[in-house]
């Protein structure tokens, strides 16, 4: 895909829109354009050399895909936030050489149903996979729960390689990767970011990230995953507002100038893979320490949802199986495992 770009240092010149065969606009360069400053649909059509209404057909398939296009008296389109898109090259060069050099095939979509179905679909790779999408259409989360994701508002991505061991191991790998994804954050200074049993990341009980593990194999032998990220970094107003539960993204936490999504996606993959790779070679066990560290329930009363029962009690941690244990009232404690129960604290 040819993207316009700015010219040197000093160089005003704004980047241009090329049309395609058949009328098309590109959605990306489209984006990049209005990103550059205010511009009028005639200017859009004469520079792509398209009617103005395929602009206008553009600009409302971005509007629909969560972008906000703010329509300027006497000065035409902008865009209320500057794009912040994913770059392969970007990616790539802020990682740490031995992480990077252990990613067999590193892309960015523009636009996807799920990653994680899309790496799925896909034959299984010599080594790892790392897939992002600027935008996804059907998202999924735990328990087929539907995944908001507005174009260029998130960090989403899947992460595909082998594990030994069995399926049976892949019990802890969402808690591992939540691990990885909390630390990663953190260390770019949000600070609050911590843990909800069994696959959410939160942030004063507002859900700011979720986690989702797919995957097929040996029930003994060696096992394909997939670990689907989505992260909210900056959601326009119009999408959250369809989102049904306590919510929040980066730039709440951070009240100010974030850090482009290319870097956070490089911290959260800097993190992530070298976990991966420590969990398929030493299994759980030095993961719930740091678990502990991050663990929103602990300590928490809690209402437990497993099928038909439901039960009141306080979180006490993890088991060592990656379970969460529930102490009751009557001072027994029962162990819950993902996948059977919804957690929420009262």
């Amino acid at each position: 895909m040819c993207l316009g770009h700015a010219g040197p240092a000093g160089d005003n010149r704004r980047p241009g829109l090329a049309g395609r065969p058949g009328g098309h606009v590109d959605d990306r360069e489209l984006l990049v354009r209005l990103g550059a400053g205010a511009v009028s649909g005639d200017a859009l059509a004469r520079e792509a050399g398209v009617t103005r209404a395929a602009i206008w057909k553009r600009i409302e398939a971005l509007r629909a895909a969560g972008v906000e296009v703010e329509a300027r008296p006497g000065q035409g389109y902008a865009l209320a936030q500057p794009p912040d898109l994913l770059d392969v090259k970007a990616l790539r060069a802020a990682l740490p050489a031995t992480v990077a050099a252990g990613i067999g095939s590193l892309e960015v979509a523009w636009s996807l149903d799920s990653t994680n179905s899309e790496l799925l679909r896909r034959p299984a790779p010599p080594g790892t996979a790392v897939l992002l999408a600027e935008r996804q259409s059907a998202g999924r989360g735990r328990l087929g729960r539907a995944w908001a994701s507005p174009l260029g508002a998130q960090v989403c991505l899947s992460v595909r390689r082998g594990f030994e061991g069995g399926l049976a191991r892949l019990g802890g790998l969402s808690l591992v990767a939540g691990v990885a994804v909390a630390e990663a954050l953190r260390g770019h200074g949000f600070d609050t970011v911590g843990l909800k049993w069994p696959n959410d990341l939160v942030a004063g009980d507002r859900k700011l990230a979720g986690l989702l593990v797919e995957g097929g194999g040996e029930h003994a032998g060696p096992v394909h995953a997939v670990v689907g990220i989505g992260i909210n970094v900056r959601l326009p107003a119009a999408s959250a507002a369809t989102i049904e539960q306590p919510w929040t993204d980066l730039a709440q936490l951070r009240g100010g100038a974030l850090p482009p999504r290319n870097a956070i996606a490089a911290a959260v993959l800097a993190g992530l893979l070298p976990a991966l790779d420590a969990f398929d070679r030493d299994g759980l066990a030095p993961f719930l320490p740091r678990y502990a560290a991050l663990d929103a329930l602990a300590g928490r009363q809690v209402r437990v949802l497993a099928g038909r029962e439901e039960l009141a009690g306080r979180a006490a941690g993890l088991a060592d199986d990656g379970g969460l244990r529930v102490l009751t009232a009557a001072g027994d404690e029962r162990i819950f495992h993902a996948g059977e129960v919804s957690v929420r604290p009262q």
